[in-house]
């Protein structure tokens, strides 16, 4: 039934990975089943045949799904189906599309969709490696143009050596998180997060992944061999297109490239729009058409080999000057923390907020349920680069930066044991000319120091450009946004003075050398610390406290078995205990019981109530009670949150007591001393050995009670008996 179908094992670092087409979604130009372990991931591609009208652009899309049935699970939530893609979804679906963007031919504007659906998780190995291989493979088997194939790998780094697609299991002690793609020649994609890492360490991870996934290259290869479609017919350039670009050349290098000698950006935006439209005037009708497209590469062409040529930028630095910076904290007064940070023309306002236990995010996926302490939301408003815009949710963009900033934090937070915060931070970027997620790394990180956050250390990130051609290249230092659009590379990295603790990096040609990665990343290093030395102008470290506004947490310990006393009966006991006192406590398995409140006075409430409820009667001690009911033999007083004990009536006052009610009532307030325990282990109470006024101790002034005035039984169900023989009391009543 399935005369088309192949499948190609590969060796894989110690494992199988699979290779299956033609069995599957068999009307998809490229489908493949990947497959490690029990890992299964459905990849397909689909190409238009044709092109829309005016689609002056490359519309390519990604998407990586997963299934909830993968994993044996049924969707949360009340509609039990599988919605909009989570945070992780997100991710994966930008870690494939970064890869084999650029191995698409230059000019080809048919619309191609990529789907990766994850259909089996063996929580062992991370699907997102097997996506990525997977949809290569789709790509180089469907016949549409693609200069691939792509290979991909997880790079950890356990006890002092690198490990290749480390199982989830592994990654728990791994120091670095590192996933790298490319080609057979060069590296074009790396995603990462370390704990502060050296630069010959992480080149030496991408080396090692570069390496690591060259069977996966050599398999697809083969694959192809015997299962690819025929490729697909690209347009040959005409002449006409050759001639209008000769002319355009001629007619617009000298107005662009004087328009560029502009250094601020909004002027320069104005004066490169006039001289295009001046150079579109000397041109016919349709040749004006055609030349709208062919403008951008005369642009490009003209800024990079300017800068080869003079090794001037832009805006009249060297290759190597970071902009000026300027870093302000404690800029919002009611803010738990919060920094103005400035670099050029790129300007990132983050707000630190601290919260406890009950803020934490719950991430739930398909590896399982975890609780998230740590959130970082980039926001980037339209405005920010001088436009309008549809304000929504946040798009890939948004939580793609937003992540990248997370991981370079993420290993600098203390241990949650010891600074047991739930932290936020949310980065609006208010002016935009640069790399912003590189400034929000640099803004979030001095305002959870200014909001008393302890990090190891501060952190700053940079973003570093290239431009390559025949005669050279050059690498960028902090980029701006035009050397950005019209570069070969955006390569980002983020650390201390110590490390690095980020690197993303993007190609936009075929790849890249060694040789010129080395270059960027020590020359990222010296611009590191360079913004790290004007970051300390503003704040050098973690203020010593948590801000005055923001909740106090104080960690106590209870026994294990007396949690379900502070909890109570449908956790009664516990919302009495945060309604009267206006704290939030989280109670932990373990017996750790978090008390957050602004208000020390209201922290010290819970903390009593709480010892009340787990502390243990002690005899001879005295605790301040509550009447909680009286009988005709005594009275019950509650003491030491929900302990209950008996005042027998012999121990309310020295003198006799005729009735319970002659002394004490029902919510009264008493001064009880412990002086034992009955057989059936009820604390046995006194009131009338303790001043009431002051709640000393007066036992020796009054003296010991006789024996017989409690009753043989400690006076819990009635008064002293007669123990006489009935004879003798007849004889007393005659």
């Amino acid at each position: 039934m399935f005369d088309n179908y192949f499948r190609k094992d590969i060796a894989w670092g110690g494992k199988t990975l699979t290779l299956e087409t033609g069995k599957v979604a068999r009307q998809a130009d490229g489908a493949v089943m990947a497959r490690l372990g029990d890992t299964i991931v459905l990849c397909t591609v689909v190409g238009a045949r044709s092109v829309k009208p005016g689609q002056d652009f490359f519309p390519l899309t990604v998407n990586y799904q997963e299934k909830a049935f993968a994993a044996g699970k049924i969707p949360g939530g009340f509609f039990k189906r599988e919605g909009r893609p989570s945070e992780a979804e997100t991710l994966i679906s930008r870690l494939i599309d970064r890869p084999i963007r650029p191995l698409f031919p230059e000019g080809f504007r048919n619309e191609v969709q990529v789907i990766a659906t994850v259909l089996s998780h063996d929580m062992e190995n991370s699907p997102d490696i097997v996506a990525l291989v997977g949809c290569s493979a789709a790509l180089t088997l469907s016949g549409i143009p693609f200069f691939g194939p792509v290979g991909a790998a997880r790079v950890g780094l356990i006890e002092g050596a690198y490990v290749l697609n480390p199982t989830l299991e592994q990654m728990k002690s791994s120091k670095l998180d590192l996933v790298v793609a490319g080609t057979a020649e060069g590296v074009l994609m790396v995603e990462s997060e370390a704990h502060e890492l050296s630069e010959d360490d992480m080149l030496g991870a991408v080396t090692f992944g570069h390496q690591g996934f060259q069977p996966v290259i050599e398999g697809i290869i083969e694959l192809a061999e015997r299962a690819a479609k025929e490729p697909w017919d690209l347009p040959e350039p005409s002449s006409e297109e050759a001639a209008l670009k000769a002319k355009l050349a001629e007619l617009g290098s000298a107005p662009i490239a004087e328009a560029y000698k502009e250094t601020q950006k909004l002027v320069r935006q104005g004066k490169v729009g006039e001289a295009k439209k001046a150079i579109l005037a000397q041109l016919t009708p349709e040749e004006a058409e055609k030349a709208k497209g062919l403008l951008k590469e005369l642009e490009a062409d003209v800024v990079r080999n300017a800068i080869l040529d003079t090794g001037m930028r832009i805006d009249g630095r060297d290759t190597k000057t970071v902009r000026p910076i300027l870093a302000e904290v404690g800029v919002l007064p009611r803010a738990h923390g919060s920094a103005l940070f400035t670099r050029g023309e790129t300007q990132a306002f983050c707000v630190a907020t601290l919260g406890t236990g009950q803020d934490e995010q719950i991430i739930d996926q398909l590896a399982g349920e975890y609780r998230e302490n740590f959130m970082l939301h980039y926001n980037f408003p339209p405005y920010s680069v001088n436009e309008t815009g549809r304000m929504g949710s946040p798009g890939r963009r948004e939580v793609g930066h937003g992540k990248l900033a997370w991981r370079a934090l993420h290993p600098l937070l203390p241990e949650k044991s010891t600074f047991p915060y739930t932290l936020r931070v949310v980065s609006e970027i208010t002016e935009s000319n640069g790399s912003s997620s590189m400034a929000t790394v640099c803004g979030t990180s001095l305002s959870l120091m200014d909001a008393g956050v302890p990090l190891k250390r501060p952190c700053a990130g940079i973003a570093m450009g290239l431009i390559k051609e025949e005669k050279g290249f050059a690498v960028l230092s902090d980029i701006l946004g035009d050397e950005d659009h019209l570069g070969d590379m955006d390569f980002k990295v983020a650390g201390t003075e110590q490390g690095i603790t980020a690197l993303q990096m993007d190609i936009k040609i075929t790849s890249i050398t060694p040789e010129i990665m080395k270059i960027a990343l020590e020359q990222a290093k010296g611009g590191r610390l360079h913004i790290l030395g004007e970051m300390a102008k503003g704040l050098t470290g973690a203020r010593s406290d948590v801000a005055a506004n923001a909740p106090k947490i104080t960690v106590i310990n209870v026994p294990k078995d007396k949690i379900r006393e502070v909890i109570g009966t449908g956790g009664k006991v516990i919302r009495d205990i945060v309604e009267t006192t206006g704290t939030k406590i989280d109670i932990e398995d373990d017996g750790t019981i978090k008390i957050a409140s602004t208000s020390p006075e209201a922290t010290q409430a819970a903390i009593d109530r709480i010892r009340g409820i787990t502390a243990e009667p002690e005899i001879g001690v005295i605790y301040n009670g509550t009447v909680v009911k009286t009988a005709d033999f005594g009275a019950f007083v509650n003491f030491l949150g929900a302990k209950d004990g008996l005042v027998h009536i012999s121990e309310l006052a020295n003198e006799r007591v005729a009735k319970t009610t002659d002394v004490v009532k029902q919510g009264d307030k008493v001064k009880v001393k412990v002086l034992g325990f009955d057989d059936r282990g009820k604390v046995k109470l006194s009131m009338r050995v303790v001043d009431q006024a002051t709640g000393a101790d007066i036992s020796e002034q009054v003296g010991a009670r006789r024996p017989r005035e409690q009753g043989e039984n400690g006076g819990e169900g009635e008064e002293r008996r007669d123990r006489r023989p009935r004879r003798d009391r007849g004889h007393a009543a005659d």
